[in-house]
């Protein structure tokens, strides 16, 4: 068994007798904001960062959905599919992942805290490089591809510098560093193929990056830290529940993430699979999706049901993890239709979506808001403006999943919107503190 970390040291108790969400979380007037104030810890900038590339790419991604309405002809020298693929891919997880894994890593791993001043490479390469990526899908696809090569780069140096941090750890226990550190290098891996592929002109190895990308490094960065998290957190609220991490869980969400990204990158580059092959992903995907659902279901019946939604942070956690367990049976689902009946009324992208809108980003907007409370001093509680933005985070996914049954450019245009406000919205919330003082007056 792991040693349990400490919990961070809220200017508030989680609950205090009033329901969490009753109470608010620290308000207080406009922060005095600086610039130089995102260096003072690495969860600053890189959430910062991540957050800005975040409700840019949702808008421009809105704006070129909501032009095919007008319409209006927009100019593309990379397909449009490609180009979202690659920004909601690589655009804005990796610089929360920087932001937390700074944070997060060292205490992992017994190591010095790490400077903001450290992530200045990634994250200045990360928004000149999706600068360049975004005018270039418009203009140039060379361009584009010089985009993703400084992106990239960026990346691959945070990846060095982390793996030297778990190299040089002497904790016992780097199970979860491990497979994160891995999943940064096949995150390089992906970025740097996309950027060749995209200057070779073979969209169809950039999309198996992406599909590489979105389940070896993404998706498998997330499950991991939900795995060392969630328990920890489920703890906090009800102390012995679920304090352990089973090793044989973690090893299925590997070996599960490592079949997606395999029959994706197959798919983008050979084109469609044998029904043998469809079966195949069935027959791992239906039992894996129900054994994650009944464990999001445990969770959440057992503390935050019984507790009347008085832990809505815990709330937002396993519904995201549901989402993952409700992503595995749709794409079965979807699947068994393709291996029947060619796929004529399959779901399309509603698997993908259910994944990477429901599972990726409901973690994401919990943990982030989560970390962004906690490292500024305020109470770690779910107020009425976050809780809002989560529940319109779940509309978009629904209506994602709408759009891909029955396709529509209104309903899709609509859920893009949605998820621009989400992130936007979070944004705005957030971003200020960033820039801010601490509340509690303490530094970092």
């Amino acid at each position: 068994m792991t040693p349990r970390e400490a919990p961070p040291r809220p200017s508030r108790p989680l609950s205090t007798g009033a329901p969490a969400h009753d109470r608010s979380p620290d308000v207080e007037a406009a922060p005095d904001w600086r610039w130089h104030r995102l260096l003072d810890a690495p969860h600053r900038l890189g959430f910062f960062a991540g957050a800005l590339i975040w409700a840019a790419g949702a808008t421009w991604w809105f704006v070129v959905l909501g032009a095919r309405l007008v319409p209006w002809a927009m100019p593309w020298s990379v397909s449009p599919g490609l180009a979202h693929a690659l920004l909601m891919t690589f655009g804005f997880m990796p610089l929360f992942f920087s932001g937390f894994l700074f944070t997060a890593g060292p205490k992992w791993l017994a190591q010095p805290e790490q400077s903001a001043r450290a992530l200045l490479p990634t994250v200045v390469a990360a928004i000149a490089g999706w600068m360049l990526f975004v005018t270039g899908v418009h203009l140039s696809a060379a361009l584009a591809a010089g985009g993703l090569a400084l992106v990239a780069f960026g990346w691959s140096t945070f990846a060095l510098r982390f793996a030297r941090l778990v190299r040089t750890s002497r904790v016992a226990d780097r199970t979860h560093a491990r497979w994160v550190a891995l999943a940064c290098g096949i995150g390089a891996v992906s970025l740097w193929l996309a950027a060749a592929s995209l200057a070779a002109r073979r969209e169809d190895l950039a999309r198996a990056a992406v599909q590489l990308g979105l389940w070896g490094f993404v998706a498998l960065i997330v499950a991991t830290v939900a795995h060392r998290m969630i328990p920890f957190f489920n703890d906090s609220a009800m102390p012995g529940l679920d304090v352990r991490r089973p090793a044989w869980l973690l090893w299925l969400f590997g070996a599960t993430l490592a079949a997606q990204a395999m029959f994706g990158a197959c798919d983008a580059v050979f084109g469609p699979l044998p029904a043998a092959a469809r079966w195949l992903q069935v027959a791992f995907e239906a039992p894996v999706a129900a054994l994650l659902l009944w464990l999001a279901l445990r969770w959440c019946f057992a503390t935050t049901l019984r507790r009347h939604l008085q832990q809505r942070l815990l709330l937002m956690m396993y519904v995201g993890f549901a989402w993952f367990a409700l992503a595995l049976a749709l794409a079965a689902v979807s699947h068994a239709m393709i291996a029947i009946e060619g796929g004529a009324r399959a779901p399309g992208l509603a698997p993908l979506h259910a994944m990477v809108i429901g599972f990726l980003g409901s973690t994401l907007i919990a943990m982030a808001s989560r970390v962004a409370c906690g490292h500024s001093g305020r109470s770690q509680v779910v107020d009425a403006l976050l809780w809002r933005l989560f529940w319109l985070l779940q509309g978009a996914v629904l209506m994602r999943l709408a759009g891909a049954w029955w396709p529509s450019p209104a309903l899709l245009a609509i859920a893009a919107l949605a998820w621009a406000v989400v992130a936007g919205g979070w944004a705005l919330r957030y971003g200020r503190w960033f820039g801010g003082p601490r509340a509690d007056g303490r530094p970092g």
